[in-house]
C-alpha cells in the first residue's frame, strides 16, 4: 500500500510539472549551429540593414543576397556564349560573333560519332547527310522546300564561315533556319560545328588532291 502511494504521488507530480506553463530552456544545446541557423533562411523576412553592415557588426549572421556570384555558370550551362540575339534590322552581334573561337579544339572518335548523329537528327533533314544541302526537304527540287538549303561544304560563304558565326546562327536562327537552342545544348552545338568543320576540311583536301592528280592538258 505504501509503495502504491509513493508511485501515485510521483505520477501526480509528473503530470503537474508537464502541464506547467513555465518555459524551460536546456543548459546545453546539442549541435547549436544546426539548432540556431546563422544563415538567412529562404523566404524568411530579412533586415535590409544587415546587408549594409560590416561583417563584425552582423552578430555572426552570414551575408546572403539570393544572387549567384558574378560569373557563375548554372549546372548544364557550360561553354557560355557572350553575345545576345540582335534586334530586328541589326547585325552587330552577328558580325561580332566572327571573332569567337570554339572551346572544342578536336573531337575523339567516339565524340565524332555522336556529333554526326546529332547532325543527322537535327540538320540532315535540310542540309543532307552529305552536307550538300540536298536533304529530304529539298530532295533535288522534288521536296516541299521552294529553295535548296545551304551547301555546308561547297557554298562560298558557309564553307568558310567562322565557328562563332555558325554558333550564332544555330543558337538564334538565321534567315529560313530557326533556332536550335532548345534541341541542342551549348556543348552539343559546338560539337556539331566541329563535325561540320571537319567535313569541310575533308572536302577541301579531297578537291585539292583531285586537282593535283588531274593530268595536264596539252596545248
Amino acid at each position: 500500500m505504501k509503495k502504491l502511494s509513493i508511485i501515485a504521488f510521483l505520477f501526480t507530480g509528473a503530470v503537474i510539472v508537464s502541464c506547467s506553463d513555465v518555459k524551460r530552456e536546456a543548459n546545453d544545446v546539442y549541435m547549436p549551429d544546426m539548432a540556431y541557423s546563422r544563415a538567412f533562411e529562404t523566404y524568411a523576412e530579412r533586415d535590409s540593414a544587415l546587408f549594409t553592415m560590416k561583417e563584425s557588426e552582423r552578430g555572426g549572421k552570414i551575408f546572403y543576397n539570393n544572387m549567384p556570384v558574378m560569373g557563375t555558370i548554372a549546372r548544364g550551362e557550360e561553354m557560355p556564349f557572350p553575345l545576345a540575339k540582335d534586334a530586328v534590322g541589326d547585325s552587330t552581334n552577328y558580325v561580332a560573333s566572327k571573332t569567337i573561337k570554339s572551346p572544342i579544339d578536336s573531337l575523339s572518335k567516339g565524340d565524332m560519332v555522336e556529333s554526326e548523329r546529332l547532325y543527322l537528327v537535327n540538320c540532315g533533314i535540310c542540309h543532307g547527310t552529305a552536307l550538300d544541302g540536298n536533304g529530304p526537304l529539298w530532295k533535288g527540287g522534288d521536296g516541299p522546300f521552294p529553295a535548296a538549303p545551304k551547301n555546308l561544304v561547297a557554298d562560298a560563304v558557309v564553307s568558310v564561315m567562322p565557328e562563332g558565326q555558325m554558333f550564332y546562327s544555330i543558337t538564334y536562327g538565321k534567315n529560313m533556319m530557326g533556332s536550335y537552342a532548345s534541341q541542342l545544348s551549348r556543348k552539343q552545338r559546338w560539337e556539331v560545328i566541329c563535325y561540320i568543320k571537319q567535313k569541310q576540311k575533308e572536302t577541301k583536301a579531297a578537291a585539292a588532291a583531285a586537282k593535283t592528280a588531274a593530268p595536264a592538258v596539252k596545248k
